[in-house]
């Protein structure tokens, strides 16, 4: 399994070098997008990823920081697809989004752009519920709620947690959480990779917290302004903690798991 990472930092104001938060998995010849913060189509392709290999994007939750680049990211598969008059290798791309209000936004915006968002693809949009909410040879993905977005108990959730499953190896995307103990159930099994944001955490803390836990690599993402303020400082006590078994990640970086 292959991890591209777009963007790394949480919903601060505009930071240099980074980007809001994005992730891609590839496996099977296809990509799997994991949030769409701002400018994560432009740093994909800049980084030669194929966007017409983009086969499902998943979202953790409608904030801006992770939904901002969704209209662009799904614009620029429409504009490649035209450019280069290829098809996408998928006649549908499957989005599954917490909240189908924020797509219907978007879906207006990019009807009111060139063409009508006339496409050769098409776009299916799905709410999340937990649980499985894709499978096929190449990649699992489960989602599991969290209470980053607090809703009444008789609502749907509005924020979730991801493992994802690929050639052998686990890796888990924290989204935001409220509490990182929220994620003790989803870990207990065991990962190859923990991507874990900080936007909310301080960095101690959250290696503390996976200093006993089955978590192979832990890899800190949507970086909070601890981490954007002296990331080779914070780097050093996460390391000081868990030694080589933690990163502090940074945009257009490419792991291998």
């Amino acid at each position: 399994m292959k991890l591209y990472i777009l963007g790394t930092c949480s919903g601060t104001e505009p930071q240099p070098d980074r980007k809001h938060t994005s992730f891609v998995v590839e496996a099977g010849g296809g990509l799997y997008w994991f949030d769409a913060g701002e400018g994560c189509s432009y740093t994909a392709h800049t980084m030669g990823l194929d966007l017409l290999n983009v086969r499902s994007i998943f979202i953790s939750h409608t904030h801006m920081d992770h939904v901002g680049g969704l209209g662009n990211l799904l614009w620029n598969i429409r504009k490649l697809s035209k450019v280069r008059k290829d098809l996408p290798k998928e006649k549908k791309i499957r989005l599954f989004i917490p909240c189908l209000a924020t797509w219907e936004g978007f879906k207006q915006v990019l009807e009111n752009t060139e063409g009508g968002f006339a496409c050769d693809f098409e776009v299916e949009a799905e709410p999340i519920k937990g649980g499985t909410v894709f499978q096929n040879e190449d990649i699992k993905v489960t989602a599991f709620p969290n209470q980053h977005i607090k809703t009444e108990a008789d609502s749907p959730p509005r924020s979730f947690s991801y493992v994802i499953e690929s050639e052998g190896k686990t890796v888990v995307f924290s989204g935001d959480v409220r509490s990182i103990e929220e994620l003790n159930e989803i870990v207990s099994a065991g990962c190859d990779a923990l991507l874990l944001e900080t936007g909310h955490h301080k960095v101690e803390d959250c290696c503390l917290w996976a200093k006993n836990k089955p978590i192979h690599k832990l890899l800190f993402v949507h970086h909070g302004r601890e981490i954007l303020a002296d990331s080779e400082a914070c780097l050093a006590v996460a390391q000081g903690i868990l030694g080589q078994k933690t990163d502090i990640c940074h945009d257009r970086q490419e792991i291998q798991l």
